[in-house]
């Protein structure tokens, strides 16, 4: 059964950030990440590219957040990944006493045509067992509403629940804001034997343009009722700001009461809009 919300469901809660291109962008983060911290978070996850010198940030900004006595959870993907670098990078997360890993299947980046040594998140995951044991608590995908490249949702399905049984445990889902598929999606793992927390992933509502070009990317849906009443405001970024807060609130509040064991925000190296839903309550 999914967790119940209790006294203390303020502290189950984490934060997603990508890893900063400039030293200013470095700063600019430190300081969201304090202000973040404030909330006792349970862990920063840090996104993982395929390019070299964005792994190499992703671990400077794994270090960062470790050093500041936040759990940090870095991101891995399958993508141009072999066997060899993903050992390479286990040790040093082990031997910096990070204990938590994302492991995600990733998509290529434009231009990349190696895949890497991983072509599917669960045997990322299974390597990781197999290399370090029960060291890392390891967090993979979630998609309420079906992954964009699934041949089917009972596909999609199965894919998720071999991630679970390769070692998973604990999911982040793909953003969404239709809570039932996130409430149908956690009954259909409970009926088939699936009982890790699968912890919703939210996405605050700040910018439309940007909410849209994201979501058509990464296949999440943004029902048609909701895009209406966007392209309404047009230009008048306040209003979608305080519409999307007090839309991104309720819905937070529903997947708290329905049992959802904690939230994840996508944050875009932001403070303001995931505190603001925080503070709503």
């Amino acid at each position: 059964m999914p967790m119940q919300l209790s006294e203390k469901s303020e502290n189950l809660s984490s934060f997603e950030f990508y890893p900063p291109k400039t030293d200013e962008g470095t700063v600019n983060l430190r300081e969201v990440q304090r202000k973040l911290a404030a909330r006792n978070p349970d862990f920063f996850s840090v996104t993982f590219g395929a390019g070299g010198t964005t792994r190499d940030k992703t671990f400077e900004t794994v270090i960062d957040i470790q050093n500041t006595g936040i759990a940090a959870a870095p991101h891995l993907s399958c993508v141009a990944s072999t066997k060899e670098n993903i050992r390479a990078i286990l040790k040093k997360y082990q031997d910096h006493g990070i204990t938590r890993i994302v492991a995600l299947r990733g998509d290529l980046p434009s231009g990349m045509m190696s895949a890497g040594e991983f072509r599917y998140a669960n045997e990322l995951v299974e390597f990781i067992r197999q290399e370090s044991g029960d060291f890392f608590q390891i967090h993979v995908a979630a998609y309420p509403e079906v992954h964009p490249q699934a041949l089917s949702a009972i596909d999609d399905f199965k894919n998720f629940k071999r991630k679970v049984l390769a070692g998973a445990d604990a999911a982040i889902t793909q953003y969404f804001y239709n809570a039932d598929a996130y409430f149908y999606f956690v009954d259909l793992c409970e009926k088939n034997g699936v009982n890790i927390p699968i912890v919703p992933g939210i996405m605050p509502i700040t910018q439309y343009s940007q909410l849209l070009r994201f979501s058509e990317m990464c296949g999440a849906d943004i029902p048609r009722w909701l895009r209406k009443r966007l392209e309404g405001f047009g230009d008048d970024r306040a209003a979608i700001q305080a519409f999307g807060l007090d839309l991104v609130s309720k819905l937070c509040q529903r997947l708290l009461e329905g049992g959802a064991p904690g939230l994840h925000f996508y944050t875009m190296n932001q403070s303001a809009p995931s505190l603001s839903i925080l503070d709503s309550l």
